[in-house]
This record gives structure tokens, C-alpha cells and sequence, in this order.
């Protein structure tokens, strides 16, 4: 049957069919919902029994209003507040769902921790302590347990920071008898099930060379883990930054946002993870060498911080991500060494002189003392090897002015 009118239909009946077709292409664009979502909305009247709440995404809702009540019976919203609620039933009137925001409280908590177990749905609780192998929350009145390790989707130090935050659980076990209803939470699997539908999003991006928003989840002795949406990988310690030696928790933080590049993707046996991703922060700044040959020319004094002592010699950071080589024979003018560590050792700041830079292999050879103060060294010893050997080429006064005017 064609939706066009009759050519001879009144211009009132074609209105009303225009109309009903922008109506029916608007109800078709609204979002499929199904039992669990969670959806916002706007709160279009409040009665004694029943709100009614405008749907973001089209169509509307209904809750109890006793759910928008608090302990003292007082309104908790007003028309025109936005509010979130989950979807617990999708009514036979196309665009009629109906809305939980949480629990009950008294017996009519039971009934709804009960449905919520058997159906999945969400809970919100509040955290009001800690006890062994976890944490106490109430939801609606009722007393229920998660342990530590359904709290997140790593390992908790500390328990102890969660107690007064509210938040969402799933009901991993419910039982319920005479001496009261028996729940167990779990955290955790409602954030393995977000992170999943993140990374469905975050897969189309990966690839090497990608710059991605993140955020640090955990912090470890050879790096950092990265959650870039749903697909966490690792950040190391030496694509922290150019500064050597610098360790993760010395720059990061457990939740601190960063912006990271995919250095490489690799594959892995575990089917939990079958991606070993890599990400870089230093690959995203300036690389300071390229300041470095600019700046620190022959015969330039800085001062500077032994990092490392070996045997040929000790490292002087320059500035940072930048390091030069601190020659054992310079540190041993006066007496031969064995080591670098008899004569400096680390965190010692010293004035240095740059010798030579070799912008190729990225290195910069270094001399003790000021420049000036070198050639001055350098022309005594040039005069007293002068006079060792030729005695009718001068005095030792005139070699040494020799040398200082040249």
C-alpha cells in the first residue's frame, strides 16, 4: 500500500499523513533498548505513584516515585531535572519502558536485590566498611559483602579508600533465609563488561603509530599499564621519557591521564589477551639532542650530575635526556684510577667542559673543569714537554705565553 495521498485528498488529510510519517520515521530513529541498559532522561511529571521521564534517546519511561524519595520521604528531583535509571521492562506500547534507579529499602529491598540477581540488573550501594577479605555495603537496608578481589579489575592495596563512595555491583550470589538474605557482590565483572564494549570502539584505532587518550591503571618496577579504552597495554620504563635511570613512579601516577603512541602490536598465547601492546610517551616529545648539539659546542662549560660511575669513565647529565662521558683519565690527572667511583660519584654536580659532540651516535665526550682553566693545564704541559726536549726553543714563561695568546 503506497504512503502517498489520493491526488484529490484535502490539503488537511495530507497533513495529517505528513505528520504521521515524520512521526513514525522519529520513532523508528529511537535506539532499540533492551533490559539493563542504562538510560538518562528528563522528569516530565511526578505523581503519587508513578513519574514519568522523557527519554534522551526518545520515548519515555516510568518509575515509582517512591524510588525519587528519600529516608524522610522528601522529593529528591523536580520536573526538568535530568536523572539516570536502568531499563527493567519494555512495555507492549512502543516507547513505554520501565525504570529502576535502585533498590528499595525494608522488604521491598529484598524483592528487588532478588529480581536483580536473577536478571543481572545493576545494584547501587554504599560502601560503609571494611572487613576481612573485603568490604561491607548497603544497598537499601540490606547488608551485603564484596571481596577485595571483585573491587577492580587489579589488585587493591587498600580497601580502606572506597568506604562512603557509592557504587554499582553486580549480585554474584543471593541467598535469602531466616536469618536474612546473604549477598554477594561483584564489582568487578560489571567493569570487565564495560571495558569489553570499550575496546569494541578502540580496536578500529589500534594501529602502530596511533596517538590515544589514556589512563595509567598500575605501575610497576619496569614500566606502567595504560587503559586506552577498554585494552590496556604496557608503557616502559625506558619510553617513559629521554631522562635515563628515571623510575615509573618517580613521573606517573595510578589514574593520571596521558595521551600515549602504539609503538608495536604483537600477538600472545593468552586468550584472555591475545594483543601485547606497546605504547610510547617519549616518541610524542622533543627529542632533547636535537637541542643538545645546537647548544653544547666544543668549549662550552656546564655544570652537571655524575648519573653513573664505571670503570672508563662516569656519566654527567647535561641537562635532561641528555648525558656526556666524564673520561677516567680526566678524572685521574693526578693519579691513575681504576675506577671512576675514587674520584666522583653519583648525584656529585660538577663543572665540565664539552670536548667533542657526535651528533650520529648521540654521544658528547667531556673534560674537568672550565674552559678555561683547560687551556691553561693544557699549555703548562705543552711548555713543560717543550722544555723536556728542546732547550733552545725558549723559557718555560715564554712557551706558556705563547700558548695562552694563540
Amino acid at each position: 500500500m503506497s504512503d502517498q495521498p489520493p491526488r484529490d485528498a484535502p490539503a488537511e488529510d495530507f497533513a495529517a499523513l505528513l505528520a504521521a510519517s515524520e512521526h513514525k520515521q522519529g520513532r523508528a530513529r529511537r535506539p532499540r533498548l533492551a533490559v539493563g541498559d542504562r538510560v538518562r532522561g528528563t522528569v516530565l511529571s511526578i505523581g503519587r505513584e508513578v513519574t514519568v521521564i522523557e527519554l534522551a534517546g526518545g520515548g519515555e519511561g516510568t518509575l515509582e516515585t517512591l524510588e525519587l524519595r528519600d529516608e524522610g520521604g522528601e522529593l529528591t528531583v523536580a520536573n526538568g531535572d535530568t536523572i539516570e535509571a536502568r531499563v527493567i521492562g519494555i512495555g507492549e506500547k512502543e516507547g513505554i519502558v520501565s525504570l529502576r534507579r535502585g533498590p528499595g529499602r525494608g522488604t521491598g529491598a529484598r524483592t528487588d536485590l532478588a529480581e536483580a540477581a536473577a536478571t543481572g540488573l545493576p545494584v547501587a550501594g554504599l560502601v560503609t566498611g571494611v572487613n576481612k577479605g573485603g568490604v561491607e555495603v548497603d544497598i537499601g537496608g540490606v547488608r551485603a559483602f564484596c571481596p577485595i578481589s571483585q573491587l577492580e579489575l587489579r589488585a587493591v592495596a587498600d580497601p580502606a579508600v572506597y568506604v562512603g563512595q557509592r557504587l554499582e555491583f553486580r549480585i554474584a550470589r543471593y541467598e535469602d533465609d531466616r536469618r536474612g538474605p546473604n549477598v554477594v557482590l561483584s564489582r568487578r565483572a560489571l567493569l570487565e563488561e564495560e571495558m569489553r564494549g570499550r575496546a569494541v570502539e578502540t580496536r578500529g584505532k589500534l594501529v602502530v603509530g596511533a596517538v590515544l587518550p589514556g589512563v595509567i591503571t598500575a605501575l610497576k618496577e619496569f614500566g606502567a599499564f595504560v587503559d586506552v579504552g577498554g585494552i590496556e597495554g604496557l608503557l616502559p620504563a625506558s619510553e617513559i621519557g629521554f631522562q635515563r635511570g628515571a623510575r615509573p613512579a618517580d613521573t606517573l601516577a595510578v589514574g593520571q591521564p596521558v595521551t600515549v603512541q602504539v609503538l608495536r602490536i604483537g600477538k600472545r598465547d593468552d586468550p584472555k589477551r591475545s594483543e601485547q601492546i606497546t605504547f610510547s610517551l617519549k616518541s610524542l616529545e622533543r627529542d632533547p639532542w636535537q637541542d643538545a648539539v645546537a647548544e653544547l659546542g666544543v668549549g662550552t662549560t656546564v655544570r652537571g650530575k655524575i648519573m653513573r660511575a664505571e670503570s672508563f669513565g662516569a656519566f654527567v647529565e647535561l641537562a635532561p635526556g641528555v648525558e656526556g662521558l666524564l673520561h677516567v683519565s680526566e678524572l685521574g690527572a693526578k693519579r691513575p684510577l681504576r675506577h671512576a667511583r675514587e674520584a666522583v660519584k653519583p648525584g656529585e654536580i660538577l663543572e665540565v667542559t664539552v670536548l667533542a659532540v657526535d651528533p650520529d651516535k648521540r654521544r658528547i665526550s667531556l673534560g674537568l673543569g672550565k674552559s678555561e682553566e683547560r687551556v691553561d693545564d693544557e699549555g703548562r704541559a705543552a711548555a713543560v714537554r717543550a722544555s723536556t726536549t728542546a732547550g733552545s726553543m725558549g723559557t718555560l714563561g715564554d712557551l706558556l705565553k705563547g700558548k695562552l695568546s694563540s
